[in-house]
């Protein structure tokens, strides 16, 4: 069946007040993909030499190109360490290591051609591969008096979060509508600031945990069952009451969210006025 494409700016188009979310740049750009490019020259190189060279230019192309995912991995491990106010390093300090085989398997490569031509051109395949792509992060961010048993609790109950939201953008996608499909990716943009904002102070756990797993599985389910309805029916009433849902959940997150904000402000304020009372006992302070 044929679907007519309408937009925000088609002729009749509805009245959208939906936000849409702002698609962010990959962390995986071009510097990273052609690493897993470069190797296959080795590859095709190998099968025209000597025995010793085919196993030295087949031993360089899977050396770089274990260095090219590890550097992949390290700069998606990066990319949402920068995300966060509050974050572990890295366990393991994945583009550290690339650069360590990268230089290896050029190394590996240039060992035909002698002992001081291999570590010369390893030594210059390591530098320039770590000047390009930097070091891990090497130690924990804004963790400074948290306890770590909370910020896994934390880390835990926001990845079964984003497990839920990845399920509802994979369900609603069945319903064959794309502008229901980006109404489900605004709802998601629109929610991960209570995400960000757990994350930032791992104690809010106990007060958002209800929204992070009931409230969103409930989302999840309902956006299943109406996939499944409206791919078959085009249930007009039925698309009604989802979106009146998602709208319904976007406040109750926001709400949330501002409640926490709220409550850190009011401790703040408190913190401030028993400071100031006891500079006052002390005789330190002067005025305001």
């Amino acid at each position: 069946m044929s679907q007519r494409f309408g937009g925000r700016y088609s002729p009749n188009a509805e009245k959208q007040t939906t936000p849409v979310a702002v698609a962010r740049p990959h962390p995986v750009g071009a510097r990273v993909n052609i690493l897993f490019v470069l190797p296959f020259a080795f590859a095709f190189r190998a099968f025209f030499q000597d025995p010793a060279g085919l196993v030295l230019n087949l031993a360089a192309f899977g050396v770089l190109m274990l260095a090219a995912w590890l550097t992949r991995e390290g700069v998606l491990a990066q990319a949402a360490y920068e995300a966060r106010t509050v974050a572990r390093r890295p366990a393991i300090p994945r583009k550290i290591f690339g650069s360590v085989l990268m230089g290896a398997g050029l190394g590996a490569a240039a060992l035909s051609a002698g002992p001081v031509a291999a570590l010369s051109l390893a030594a210059l395949g390591a530098v320039l591969h770590f000047g390009a792509f930097g070091a891990d992060p090497l130690k924990d961010k804004g963790m400074e008096g948290i306890d770590t048993f909370q910020t896994d609790r934390a880390a835990q109950a926001i990845e079964e979060a984003e497990r839920h939201l990845s399920d509802m953008t994979s369900a609603i996608k069945r319903s064959g509508d794309r502008t229901l499909a980006r109404r489900v990716e605004g709802f998601a943009a629109n929610i991960r600031p209570l995400f960000r904002t757990i994350e930032n102070d791992p104690r809010r756990l106990n007060a958002a945990r209800r929204y992070l797993g009931i409230y969103l599985m409930g989302a999840r389910d309902a956006t299943v069952k109406f996939a499944d309805i409206f791919a078959r029916n085009q249930d007009h009433d039925a698309r009604v009451e989802y979106e009146a849902l998602l709208d319904d959940l976007e406040n109750r997150f926001a709400l949330r969210r501002e409640a926490l904000l709220a409550d850190d402000r009011t401790a703040l304020d408190i913190e401030i006025e028993v400071l100031r009372e006891r500079l006052e006992r002390e005789g330190l302070r002067t005025g305001d």
